[in-house]
């Protein structure tokens, strides 16, 4: 007699927010897979659903709530992890529970095993995990929600500052960094699962060790410190015996960021930075509260243009910060013409609840905020345009996003200057020899023929 096997019980699963969100969300779903669940993009036929929210701003909170609803009128059986679940409502109590009061269960941040206990309460778990039948893991990285050439690497959690627009802290908590093995272990596997571009994340980059007091880890049986200086250069090495790329997110203008530029003038790592400078003035700055000194950001920009002039710097802003005058909002329109920020984005600002920011006088009237952030994006993208037209002519090397028949035909890629899903894309026209193959997830020459816009235009040599 044939025995009836059971399917295996079906999560359907949204991750929505920053990167640092989706590095959760992959903790989770490899977790999910090793015990062996089956997992969907899709609340239809699921047995049961996990959302992973956004609590930073109301544009995300809206999003996150809506899809919530979405999820128990098409499902029914909600489970919410992430930002959103730790907030709390105008009730006093918790804020989905208080709008979605069907919802399962509701965790915060980085819960991994939270989670994995509220399914284990509704859907139990139908066999004990073994870590290697997880499909398209990478071993010890897990698996990964982005396409196989790149992967976000959260080095910390949590954040010590306390700037005044910012909930974070609350949500996630105070600085924790990952031990500096288990970084490196992680990073190793995914190289040698085949990713090509590595991604450093957390919420203060600069910061990471401190929390440890730079305590001496290992590996590969040598010492190495948990400082961002050490792990920069190790990871570095690492991704040099596969010819693959690093680059930094969220690094904070400290003065020890000063040690990291010579290793990307060298080709260590990647010369790009992404730095959340959101200010120039130092008042405003100062009401921010606001790690770093804002009078030295300029110079410390041109010392580090000085020794390495290929450093791309992206960055982001706030317009019409409460008490922001008109002198003030100039000074930060100048800094971006005389830092010249390769990728400025900006944000006009938003009351976020919970946020000290909104005790402050001289709250601006929404149209004069959006107005400034209109004029902040107008010179933003005038310094962009001017500095991508300085590549025409130039040779460089492309990460290959997208091909079609296998490039002959044209494709989409990024070149070390160009994040994904933030910055541009280098557009690739039919390579000029007809033998001139690429696949996504390859490196290749090209030449930059123009400039579209936040794109550059390139054929493969």
């Amino acid at each position: 007699m044939n025995e009836i096997v059971s399917p295996a019980p079906r999560v359907g699963f949204v991750s929505l927010g920053c990167p640092k969100a989706l590095t959760d969300s992959e903790l989770i779903l490899t977790q999910l897979s090793a015990e062996g669940y089956q997992t969907s993009k899709t609340f239809e036929g699921a047995d049961l659903v996990i959302v992973n929210t956004c609590g930073f701003i109301d544009d995300a909170i809206k999003e996150s709530l809506d899809t919530i609803s979405e999820a128990l009128s098409v499902n029914g059986k909600v489970i919410v992890t992430g930002c959103l679940g730790a907030k709390t409502g105008d009730g006093g109590g918790n804020m989905v529970q208080e709008i979605h009061p069907r919802v399962l269960a509701v965790t915060g941040p980085h819960a991994t095993q939270e989670v994995m206990d509220a399914v284990h309460a509704y859907l139990p778990k139908p066999h004990d995990p073994f870590l290697d039948l997880v499909p398209n893991a990478f071993g010890q990285a897990g698996l990964k929600l982005t396409p196989r050439h790149y992967a976000y690497l959260k080095i910390s959690e949590g954040c010590n500052h306390r700037c005044t627009f910012c909930i974070i802290p609350s949500m996630r908590g105070d600085l924790v960094s990952r031990p500096i093995g288990d970084v490196l272990k992680e990073a190793q596997a995914l190289f040698e699962g085949g990713v090509k571009e590595l991604l450093v994340i957390s919420q203060d980059t600069s910061a990471y060790g401190v929390d440890v007091k730079y305590r001496t880890g290992f590996w590969e049986g040598r010492p190495v410190k948990t400082r961002m200086l050490e792990l920069v250069q190790t990871l570095g090495e690492i991704a040099q015996r596969y010819g693959a790329w690093v680059r930094l997110h969220y690094v904070y203008p400290y003065p020890s960021v000063d040690e990291i530029i010579p290793l990307m003038a060298t080709g260590l790592v990647l010369p790009y930075l992404d730095v959340p400078l959101q200010h120039s003035h130092p008042d405003v700055l100062r009401r921010m509260k606001r790690p770093a000194s804002g009078e030295k950001n300029l110079e410390r920009i041109q010392n580090w243009r000085a020794t390495c002039p290929q450093l791309v710097i992206r960055s982001t802003f706030i317009a019409g910060f409460p008490g922001e005058t008109e002198e003030e909002f100039e000074h930060l329109l100048a800094f971006l013409r005389d830092a010249q920020i390769d990728h400025a984005g900006c944000f006009a600002y938003s009351p976020v609840k919970g946020a000290l920011a909104n005790e402050l006088p001289g709250m601006l009237p929404q149209a004069v905020r959006e107005e400034r952030r209109s004029r902040f994006m107008a010179v933003a993208e005038e310094v962009s345009a001017e500095r991508l037209k300085k590549r025409v002519g130039a040779s460089m090397q492309v990460l290959i996003d997208s091909a079609q028949s296998m490039g002959r035909k044209g494709g989409l890629g990024r070149s070390y200057a160009d994040a994904p899903e933030i910055d541009g894309h280098v557009h690739l026209l039919p390579p000029e020899k007809i033998s001139k193959t690429y696949k996504a997830g390859d490196f290749t020459q090209v030449r930059v023929v123009a400039v579209d816009g936040h794109d550059l235009v390139a054929v493969p040599i």
